[in-house]
């Protein structure tokens, strides 16, 4: 059985929070792979179902994100699961909004969440990092994450949380590559290029033909313009037949 948590706040107030991402893409999988309703249990919302073959249950903690952990620790106790079983999806400020990037274990980077989690369960658990973008300055990033997601974000966001949900199933194999150039292909697809990273590569332009070894070596007629009169031209139209008299 695997382990998948969403990280967010509870309420409506916070629901559209950058900070929230995590709960969009744990409703976007329970969505894609129809999963059970959602129900009250270790402090938080579950739902099971089956992604890939395997058996998922999705929590999304209902501690706040500061103890995060609380509620994702009870429920590994509860199934004796390792925290390797474990995939947490969150926002991550130090990544362009819009970029997803997974790796095992690490340091929190300051997320709250994170650092209630490896408090609660160790660090030797996977993580989807979700990009929000940066606001630029430290002591804008609290406004930034409880801040909402603008309307223009919705754009690539739904398409970012739908091929999150779409391709889960690379994420509970272990297929963390596989998973990560999934959703950059299918952003790349739908949306418009946000920057040189975001472009495909340029095509290779095609390669000229060749001319044959034939053409290349035979000499180009030059065109030289003879002298009309004087001794020259006379001798001239001696050798070349061109004096009738």
């Amino acid at each position: 059985m695997l382990l998948f948590a969403g990280l967010g706040n509870p309420g409506a107030k916070y629901a559209n929070n950058r900070h929230n991402v995590g709960f969009m893409a744990a409703d976007a999988i329970a969505r894609r792979h129809s999963f059970s309703p959602w129900t009250r249990k270790f402090q938080a919302e579950i739902a099971e179902g089956r992604i890939g073959g395997e058996k998922v249950l999705l929590v999304k903690p209902q501690t706040f994100m500061n103890l995060s952990g609380q509620s994702v620790g009870e429920a590994l106790r509860f199934y004796k699961l390792d925290p390797s079983a474990v995939t947490v999806f969150y926002d991550e400020i130090e990544l362009p909004a819009g970029k997803v990037r997974v790796k095992t274990g690490g340091g929190s980077a300051g997320h709250n969440g994170i650092r209630s989690l490896d408090q609660h369960i160790g660090k030797d658990y996977r993580r989807v990092r979700i990009g929000v973008g940066h606001p630029g300055a430290r002591e804008m990033v609290h406004g930034h994450v409880l801040g909402d997601f603008a309307k223009a974000d919705r754009e690539w966001l739904d398409v970012l949380l739908d091929s999150i949900a779409d391709h889960a199933a690379l994420v509970a194999g272990g297929d963390e590559n596989g998973f990560m150039n999934k959703v950059t292909l299918a952003l790349r697809d739908r949306l418009q290029p946000t920057g040189e990273d975001d472009r495909p590569p340029p095509k290779q332009p095609k390669a000229r033909p060749q001319q044959s070894h034939i053409r290349q070596a035979r000499p180009q007629k030059s065109q030289v313009k003879l002298p009309e009169t004087g001794p020259m031209a006379a001798m001239l139209k001696k050798l070349l037949g061109g004096d009738k008299n």
